[in-house]
Protein backbone atom coordinates (compact mmCIF):
# COMPACT_ATOMS: atom_id res chain seq x y z
CA UNK A 1 0.00 0.00 0.00
CA UNK A 2 1.38 3.13 -0.87
CA UNK A 3 1.20 6.89 0.83
CA UNK A 4 -2.52 8.18 1.07
CA UNK A 5 -4.29 5.25 2.02
CA UNK A 6 -7.65 4.67 3.85
CA UNK A 7 -7.90 4.24 7.47
CA UNK A 8 -10.51 3.00 10.02
CA UNK A 9 -10.28 3.71 13.78
CA UNK A 10 -12.63 1.36 15.95
CA UNK A 11 -13.92 3.49 18.49
CA UNK A 12 -17.51 1.82 19.76
CA UNK A 13 -18.69 0.78 23.06
CA UNK A 14 -20.18 -2.09 24.20
CA UNK A 15 -22.10 -0.04 26.82
CA UNK A 16 -22.27 0.28 30.50
CA UNK A 17 -20.04 2.16 32.54
CA UNK A 18 -15.74 1.21 31.13
CA UNK A 19 -14.01 0.39 33.57
CA UNK A 20 -10.84 1.79 31.81
CA UNK A 21 -12.35 4.74 30.97
CA UNK A 22 -13.74 5.70 34.42
CA UNK A 23 -10.09 4.81 36.15
CA UNK A 24 -8.90 7.30 33.41
CA UNK A 25 -11.18 10.04 34.53
CA UNK A 26 -13.37 10.10 30.93
CA UNK A 27 -16.47 9.34 29.67
CA UNK A 28 -15.04 6.81 27.23
CA UNK A 29 -11.58 5.32 26.77
CA UNK A 30 -11.21 7.24 23.63
CA UNK A 31 -11.52 10.14 25.08
CA UNK A 32 -8.67 9.42 28.45
CA UNK A 33 -5.74 11.87 27.98
CA UNK A 34 -1.94 11.16 27.81
CA UNK A 35 0.56 13.28 27.31
CA UNK A 36 -1.56 16.16 26.49
CA UNK A 37 -4.07 14.69 23.92
CA UNK A 38 -6.72 12.30 23.61
CA UNK A 39 -5.95 8.50 22.41
CA UNK A 40 -8.37 8.91 19.60
CA UNK A 41 -6.01 12.38 18.35
CA UNK A 42 -2.86 10.28 19.17
CA UNK A 43 -3.87 7.58 17.16
CA UNK A 44 -5.48 9.85 14.06
CA UNK A 45 -2.26 11.68 14.18
CA UNK A 46 -0.05 8.58 13.96
CA UNK A 47 -2.03 7.62 10.87
CA UNK A 48 -1.77 10.37 9.49
CA UNK A 49 1.84 10.63 9.69
CA UNK A 50 1.96 7.23 8.05
CA UNK A 51 0.32 8.66 5.09
CA UNK A 52 -3.43 8.01 6.02
CA UNK A 53 -5.32 10.76 3.44
CA UNK A 54 -8.65 9.38 4.71
CA UNK A 55 -9.27 8.50 8.37
CA UNK A 56 -12.84 7.56 9.35
CA UNK A 57 -13.52 6.50 13.07
CA UNK A 58 -16.89 3.86 13.85
CA UNK A 59 -18.27 5.71 17.18
CA UNK A 60 -20.95 4.90 19.10
CA UNK A 61 -20.79 7.73 21.88
CA UNK A 62 -22.16 11.14 21.15
CA UNK A 63 -19.20 12.64 22.52
CA UNK A 64 -16.66 10.92 20.82
CA UNK A 65 -18.92 12.01 18.15
CA UNK A 66 -18.10 15.44 18.58
CA UNK A 67 -14.03 15.21 19.20
CA UNK A 68 -13.59 13.32 16.08
CA UNK A 69 -15.60 16.11 13.76
CA UNK A 70 -13.37 18.52 15.47
CA UNK A 71 -10.32 16.69 15.26
CA UNK A 72 -11.48 16.45 11.11
CA UNK A 73 -12.28 12.51 11.12
CA UNK A 74 -15.29 11.17 8.75
CA UNK A 75 -17.58 9.90 11.85
CA UNK A 76 -19.66 6.53 10.97
CA UNK A 77 -21.66 5.06 13.54
CA UNK A 78 -20.44 2.08 15.25
CA UNK A 79 -22.54 -1.12 14.81
CA UNK A 80 -23.06 -3.95 17.03
CA UNK A 81 -19.47 -5.77 16.84
CA UNK A 82 -15.95 -4.41 15.71
CA UNK A 83 -16.50 -7.00 12.37
CA UNK A 84 -19.57 -5.59 11.68
CA UNK A 85 -18.00 -1.74 11.83
CA UNK A 86 -15.09 -3.01 9.64
CA UNK A 87 -17.56 -4.16 6.89
CA UNK A 88 -19.60 -0.81 7.33
CA UNK A 89 -16.20 0.94 6.86
CA UNK A 90 -14.78 -0.81 3.60
CA UNK A 91 -18.26 -0.15 2.40
CA UNK A 92 -18.25 3.64 3.21
CA UNK A 93 -14.40 3.68 2.48
CA UNK A 94 -13.14 0.87 0.36
CA UNK A 95 -10.05 -1.03 -0.03
CA UNK A 96 -7.44 -1.04 0.99
CA UNK A 97 -7.97 -0.39 4.27
CA UNK A 98 -5.99 0.13 7.21
CA UNK A 99 -8.37 -0.88 10.88
CA UNK A 100 -6.84 -0.06 13.89
CA UNK A 101 -8.66 0.88 17.66
CA UNK A 102 -8.96 4.09 19.63
CA UNK A 103 -7.40 2.36 22.66
CA UNK A 104 -4.10 2.24 20.88
CA UNK A 105 -2.43 4.61 23.07
CA UNK A 106 1.55 3.69 21.93
CA UNK A 107 0.56 3.59 18.11
CA UNK A 108 3.63 4.83 16.14
CA UNK A 109 3.84 5.74 12.09
CA UNK A 110 6.83 3.68 11.97
CA UNK A 111 4.91 0.60 12.67
CA UNK A 112 2.29 1.22 10.79
CA UNK A 113 4.84 1.76 7.45
CA UNK A 114 6.84 -1.44 8.55
CA UNK A 115 3.37 -3.50 8.88
CA UNK A 116 2.13 -2.30 5.23
CA UNK A 117 5.74 -2.79 3.44
CA UNK A 118 5.77 -6.84 4.85
CA UNK A 119 2.46 -7.54 3.85
CA UNK A 120 2.60 -10.11 1.27
CA UNK A 121 1.77 -8.63 -2.53
CA UNK A 122 -1.25 -11.83 -2.86
CA UNK A 123 -2.91 -11.03 0.46
CA UNK A 124 -6.11 -10.13 0.80
CA UNK A 125 -5.97 -9.47 4.47
CA UNK A 126 -3.80 -9.10 6.84
CA UNK A 127 -3.26 -9.05 10.47
CA UNK A 128 0.13 -7.61 12.97
CA UNK A 129 1.15 -9.48 15.42
CA UNK A 130 4.43 -9.37 17.90
CA UNK A 131 6.14 -12.26 19.55
CA UNK A 132 6.28 -12.81 23.39
CA UNK A 133 9.51 -12.40 23.65
CA UNK A 134 9.74 -9.19 21.47
CA UNK A 135 6.66 -7.43 23.67
CA UNK A 136 8.15 -8.49 27.04
CA UNK A 137 11.82 -7.21 26.00
CA UNK A 138 10.34 -3.83 25.39
CA UNK A 139 7.67 -3.47 28.11
CA UNK A 140 8.68 -6.52 30.98
CA UNK A 141 6.12 -7.32 32.64
CA UNK A 142 3.26 -6.61 30.41
CA UNK A 143 0.42 -9.21 30.76
CA UNK A 144 -1.49 -9.77 27.24
CA UNK A 145 -3.49 -12.72 25.93
CA UNK A 146 -1.44 -14.93 23.71
CA UNK A 147 -1.91 -17.54 21.01
CA UNK A 148 0.75 -20.24 21.24
CA UNK A 149 2.44 -22.01 18.60
CA UNK A 150 4.83 -23.86 16.76
CA UNK A 151 7.05 -20.47 15.86
CA UNK A 152 6.05 -18.45 19.64
CA UNK A 153 3.60 -17.14 21.96
CA UNK A 154 1.98 -14.38 20.02
CA UNK A 155 -0.06 -11.37 20.65
CA UNK A 156 -2.09 -9.27 18.05
CA UNK A 157 -1.39 -5.45 17.86
CA UNK A 158 -4.86 -3.94 16.58
CA UNK A 159 -3.49 -3.56 13.13
CA UNK A 160 -5.14 -5.17 9.99
CA UNK A 161 -4.78 -4.52 6.38
CA UNK A 162 -8.18 -5.08 4.22
CA UNK A 163 -6.25 -5.17 1.01
CA UNK A 164 -9.22 -6.06 -1.94
CA UNK A 165 -13.01 -6.13 -1.87
CA UNK A 166 -12.56 -10.09 -1.22
CA UNK A 167 -11.21 -9.25 2.36
CA UNK A 168 -15.01 -9.05 3.87
CA UNK A 169 -14.85 -12.58 3.26
CA UNK A 170 -12.64 -12.24 6.54
CA UNK A 171 -15.10 -10.79 8.44
CA UNK A 172 -17.48 -13.45 9.35
CA UNK A 173 -14.69 -15.44 10.55
CA UNK A 174 -13.28 -12.54 12.60
CA UNK A 175 -16.92 -12.62 14.41
CA UNK A 176 -16.06 -16.07 15.18
CA UNK A 177 -12.99 -15.05 16.51
CA UNK A 178 -14.83 -12.03 18.56
CA UNK A 179 -16.45 -14.70 20.43
CA UNK A 180 -13.51 -17.08 21.10
CA UNK A 181 -10.31 -14.34 21.63
CA UNK A 182 -9.77 -15.65 25.02
CA UNK A 183 -10.12 -19.35 24.05
CA UNK A 184 -7.58 -19.86 21.38
CA UNK A 185 -8.18 -23.56 21.24
CA UNK A 186 -11.61 -23.10 20.23
CA UNK A 187 -10.71 -20.77 17.41
CA UNK A 188 -7.81 -23.04 16.67
CA UNK A 189 -10.46 -25.64 16.44
CA UNK A 190 -12.27 -24.14 13.18
CA UNK A 191 -9.41 -25.37 11.40
CA UNK A 192 -10.24 -29.15 11.35
CA UNK A 193 -9.02 -32.49 12.93
CA UNK A 194 -6.20 -32.49 11.12
CA UNK A 195 -5.04 -28.86 11.94
CA UNK A 196 -6.29 -29.30 15.61
CA UNK A 197 -4.19 -31.95 16.31
CA UNK A 198 -1.06 -30.30 14.78
CA UNK A 199 -1.85 -27.31 17.01
CA UNK A 200 -2.18 -29.55 20.05
CA UNK A 201 1.33 -31.54 19.16
CA UNK A 202 3.25 -28.18 19.10
CA UNK A 203 3.75 -28.55 15.38
CA UNK A 204 1.55 -26.06 14.18
CA UNK A 205 2.69 -22.16 12.94
CA UNK A 206 1.39 -19.02 13.32
CA UNK A 207 1.60 -18.56 9.70
CA UNK A 208 0.11 -21.60 8.63
CA UNK A 209 -2.78 -21.31 10.86
CA UNK A 210 -3.72 -17.92 9.26
CA UNK A 211 -3.07 -19.29 5.64
CA UNK A 212 -5.34 -21.99 6.39
CA UNK A 213 -8.00 -20.06 8.01
CA UNK A 214 -7.71 -17.75 5.19
CA UNK A 215 -8.30 -20.61 2.70
CA UNK A 216 -11.37 -21.67 4.73
CA UNK A 217 -12.68 -18.15 4.24
CA UNK A 218 -11.62 -18.24 0.66
CA UNK A 219 -9.25 -15.39 0.10
CA UNK A 220 -5.40 -15.10 0.76
CA UNK A 221 -4.78 -14.20 4.65
CA UNK A 222 -0.88 -13.82 6.08
CA UNK A 223 0.06 -13.16 9.85
CA UNK A 224 2.84 -9.97 9.81
CA UNK A 225 5.45 -10.20 12.23
CA UNK A 226 6.23 -6.96 14.05
CA UNK A 227 9.93 -5.41 15.63
CA UNK A 228 7.85 -3.64 17.54
CA UNK A 229 6.85 -5.33 20.85
CA UNK A 230 5.18 -2.20 22.05
CA UNK A 231 3.10 -2.65 18.57
CA UNK A 232 0.95 -5.07 21.27
CA UNK A 233 0.39 -3.11 24.11
CA UNK A 234 -3.27 -1.52 23.75
CA UNK A 235 -5.16 -0.21 26.85
CA UNK A 236 -7.79 -2.89 27.87
CA UNK A 237 -7.54 -2.73 31.42
CA UNK A 238 -6.48 0.04 34.03
CA UNK A 239 -2.77 -1.47 34.17
CA UNK A 240 -2.28 -0.99 30.69
CA UNK A 241 -2.96 2.66 31.21
CA UNK A 242 -0.65 3.29 33.68
CA UNK A 243 1.89 0.99 31.39
CA UNK A 244 1.61 3.39 29.01
CA UNK A 245 1.31 6.65 30.90
CA UNK A 246 4.65 5.61 32.03
CA UNK A 247 6.01 4.98 29.15
CA UNK A 248 4.89 8.13 27.60
CA UNK A 249 6.51 10.04 30.59
CA UNK A 250 10.34 8.30 29.73
CA UNK A 251 12.44 11.19 28.01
Amino acid sequence: MSAGFGALILAGSRGGIDPVAAYGGASHKALIMLDGRTLLARVAQSLRDAGATDIAVSVSDAAVRTHATELGLTVLTAAAGPSLSVREGIEALGTPLLVTTADHALLRPEWITRFLADVPAQADVAALLARKDVIEAAAPGTHRTYLRFADGAWSGCNLFHFASPRAVAALDLWAQVEADRKRPWRIVRKLGIGTLVRYMSGRLTLVAAVAHLGRLAGLNAAAVSTPFGLAAVDVDKPADLDLVRTLTARP
